[in-house]
């Protein structure tokens, strides 16, 4: 079946219209629908995450056998790319100049410009855990007979205990 707009193209595009109880159905190649404004394969719009996948995987193939490796760990720029994870702590020196192209890429900047993460305060009872402590080091000291010791952390512990109180 043509085109029911430019009668060249076989029509991919079948569309029905319904205006006012009457129905009109209209055929039209990809072209005519797309500059209809109905979407196609042809006028799909482009998505920026795509163009920056797409410009990874060029800079993977265009990268040579030749890549860096980690010196400490032995893992290679490939390993990465295959993975998405770095094998050790040394990597991120030993790939820098990569990692650096792939971070502007993506964020724009090789340079951290939000906001910093804080670990959320904990308030830890730091006084029964140095208690515990030092009974254990207190029954230790006995154990091995180091008196003194024994006398200095038995001293510790009272002090603790009427701080607590």
């Amino acid at each position: 079946m043509l085109c029911d707009n430019c009668k060249e193209r076989d029509a991919v595009v079948h569309l029905t219209r319904i205006v006012e109880n009457a129905v009109t159905q209209l055929h039209l190649c990809e072209k005519c629908a797309a500059a209809k404004g109905v979407e196609t394969t042809l006028a799909v719009p482009q998505h920026p995450l795509g163009d920056i996948l797409q410009a990874v995987q060029q800079q993977a193939a265009v990268a040579s056998e030749d890549a860096p490796s980690c010196a400490f760990c032995g893992a290679t720029a490939r390993d990465f790319r295959a993975t998405g994870r770095l094998g050790c702590p040394h990597c991120y020196d030993a790939m820098e100049r990569s990692l650096r192209e792939l971070l502007r890429r993506l964020h724009g900047s090789s340079r951290h410009v939000g906001q910093r993460y804080e670990a959320p305060v904990t308030f830890v009872d730091e006084k029964s855990d140095s208690l515990h402590d030092l009974r254990d080091r207190l029954r230790r000291a006995i154990e091995s007979e180091q008196f003194e010791v024994a006398a200095e952390l038995r001293d510790r512990i009272r002090q603790l205990e009427t701080e607590v109180v």
